[in-house]
């Protein structure tokens, strides 16, 4: 496990000056685990993820507009999203993933930006897989976390984890922005190939690092 860190902090600030941490890394580099322990030290973090889960819910607007252009197959029996569909569709044809992205990522990042004004704790913390692929919606955020893993480790896990196939999880990997342009956009880099007890030793090394450059 390593962990390296660049020695700045980016002009732009959100409201109040805030310091704006965004996690990001590919699928299944860790950014959960990451996550869960910054959560353990204290601090809120606010997830795409699970803001995007809350706009897909039953009659929400965005489940409409899917539905519009994704047909009525998007939508399970019970009337949520069907997941396994959409994963299936978007990851094999590029078009249809930016339409998704399109009536996603707008209210994501509202509600992302909402959540940072409104955050208490020290400094903030945004969990944003596709951070490199919309980095020009997030020019209010200061300082960019990576968790780095190789592709092989990327595609083994999601093998164990999800029970795709080999070429779901390429084309899924495809999909998302190469790992050199991810580290490119990094101030701070997680290499997590190690134990969970190492992860955690690194994010809160970080963790104190943040708090001296929020006290400076």
């Amino acid at each position: 496990m390593a962990t390296h860190a660049g020695i700045g902090v980016n002009s732009v600030a959100v409201d109040r000056g805030r310091l704006v941490v965004v996690i990001t890394g590919g699928i299944a580099s860790g950014k959960s685990a990451v996550s869960r322990q910054f959560e353990q030290l204290g601090m809120c973090v606010h997830d795409a993820d699970l803001i995007a889960r809350e706009l897909v819910a039953p009659g929400q607007p965005a489940l409409l507009d899917i539905t519009r252009v994704f047909g009525s197959d998007a939508i399970t029996a019970t009337g949520e999203l069907d997941r396994k569909y959409m994963r299936e569709r978007v990851f094999a044809n590029p078009q249809l993933r930016h339409e998704l992205e399109a009536i996603l990522h707008p209210g994501v990042r509202d509600e992302l930006h909402a959540r940072v004004r409104r955050d208490a704790t020290a400094y903030s913390i945004l969990a944003i897989p596709l951070l490199v692929e919309s980095a020009h919606d997030y020019d209010w955020i200061n300082r960019v976390l990576v968790i780095d893993v190789p592709e092989s480790l990327q595609i083994e896990r999601l093998l164990q984890r999800d029970g795709v196939t080999v070429e779901l999880a390429q084309q899924i990997l495809a999909a998302q922005a190469s790992r050199s342009a991810r580290l490119a956009r990094a101030d701070d880099v997680i290499e997590n190939t190690g134990t969970l007890e190492e992860l955690n030793a690194a994010v809160e090394q970080l963790h104190q690092r943040y708090l001296t450059l929020v006290s400076h």
